[in-house]
């Protein structure tokens, strides 16, 4: 699998909601048709099976080769995404889905921590231990945000190239490096 940044037009196809459903179900699930999608997703397949074809179009997702018509099964086409804001400057609608994808991903970010919070105690001792999360406030320049956050992705990346281990479970790891005070821009 590889990594993307998103263009201009992948950001505004990405930017419905049932196409970041549609992707994220396949990255958490793996492949699926239209069909399996559209039930676990609530929706019909006719719009399930446009939608994918649409996120086919800017190498979101592929087709696996398996299956045919709304039966073929597709597949997320990288493990992860990412833009860069100041990408979109001149292009108010890449603007406005950018805006939009950074609010869904805050959305699902809490649902995951409120979603963990509820059930952790059902876990085992050391996956409490280790599900953790943290802050730091630190004094660094643009560049030197840049650079850290290259680095730390550049950890995730390397943790997921490594071959699945006995009692291992999909772990979802959120980077976010913004200023503490975005009021205060210089």
């Amino acid at each position: 699998m590889k990594d993307i940044e998103l263009d201009s037009r992948a950001v505004r196809v990405l930017a419905h909601p049932l196409r970041s459903r549609l992707l994220s179900a396949l990255r958490l699930h793996g492949p699926a048709n239209a069909t399996a999608l559209a039930e676990r997703l609530g929706t019909n397949t006719g719009a399930t099976s446009y939608h994918l074809r649409k996120l086919a179009e800017v190498d979101l997702v592929e087709e696996t080769g398996e299956g045919h018509g709304k039966q073929r099964f597709w597949a997320a086409a990288q493990d992860s995404h990412s833009w860069h804001n100041t990408r979109f400057d001149a292009d108010p609608d890449a603007r406005a889905a950018a805006a939009w994808l950074s609010q869904q991903q805050l959305g699902y970010l809490v649902e995951r921590v409120e979603a963990w919070r509820q059930e952790r105690e059902r876990w085992p001792e050391a996956w409490r231990e280790a599900a953790s999360m943290s802050d730091a406030i630190l004094e660094l320049n643009a560049d030197q945000l840049n650079e850290l956050m290259n680095d730390l992705y550049a950890v995730v990346l390397r943790y997921r190239e490594l071959p699945s281990a006995k009692g291992g479970q999909q772990v979802v790891v959120n980077l976010v490096g913004m200023p503490a005070e975005p009021r205060d821009a210089p």
